[in-house]
């Protein structure tokens, strides 16, 4: 998962950059967290809840704490968050480099989407993010579905029914065993918390008696005697991320 911020003081810009993000990601199959602040001080104000963040998108021009000012501090809790300065001027470029920007995009360029989508690119290669994908033949047609988008998996009836976030979360059909698509999807981070489901680990945000609640909302039931297995399962998974 992605977890960017964008920092900027004007609301249209930040909407701007959301929008092409958005685009990017989805295009590309990849989770993400957007998140947005109205100020440098805002964002630094976070603490070390910074290091949450991946990428940060900041405007140098803005009120009390500046970008550059701000990519220092940020460089003071983390170094390994990759900073992004999209700004009106062209002064600050060496500047930019100075505090190891991965990019310096004007707003005003014509090519902006492009410069965004270029600057993805390079960070993905960075990092060596690889989208993991599978097809499915499912009843509904063949789908080349995002490993990270697949939430879980429920066996009904000697069918699986497949819940993937898209647009919306979607729900997708074919048969098969639950059984043989555990054994499928091993060592893509899913694991078995009821006879019945699969789920992403990814997805989930808490392992409490006897439940998983989903990054979405979704509460799914624990057998009193899978609890222990899911809760060290998802513990250790946790601390290998």
């Amino acid at each position: 998962m992605f977890r960017i911020a964008i920092c900027d003081d004007e609301s249209h810009f930040r909407k701007r950059i959301r929008e092409i993000l958005i685009d990017y990601l989805n295009k590309k199959g990849i989770l993400y967290e957007i998140d947005e602040f109205e100020s440098g001080k805002d964002f630094i104000n976070l603490g070390i809840e910074i290091v949450k963040y991946k990428i940060v998108f900041l405007d140098i021009n803005m009120d009390e704490l500046d970008g550059m000012e701000t990519a220092q501090k940020i460089q003071d809790v983390s170094n390994d968050i990759f900073i992004v300065f999209v700004t009106a001027f062209v002064n600050y470029a060496i500047e930019g480099y100075r505090v190891d920007a991965v990019r310096y995009i004007l707003k005003n360029n014509v090519n902006f989407s492009e410069l965004v989508f270029e600057c993805m690119d390079a960070i993905t290669m960075k990092m060596n993010y690889v989208v993991k994908k599978k097809t499915f033949n499912f009843n509904e047609g063949t789908k080349n579905v995002s490993l990270e988008r697949l939430l879980y998996i429920e066996s009904r009836l000697h069918k699986l029914e497949f819940y993937i976030m898209e647009d919306q979360l979607n729900k997708y059909s074919l048969y098969g065993t639950l059984n043989d698509m555990e054994a499928e999807l091993a060592d893509n981070n899913f694991v078995r918390i009821h006879q019945s489901y699969l789920v992403n680990m990814k997805h989930i945000a808490k392992v409490s008696r006897y439940e998983v609640l989903l990054s979405n909302g979704i509460k799914l039931e624990i057998p009193k005697v899978r609890y222990k297995f899911v809760e060290e399962t998802f513990v250790s998974y946790k601390g290998e991320i």
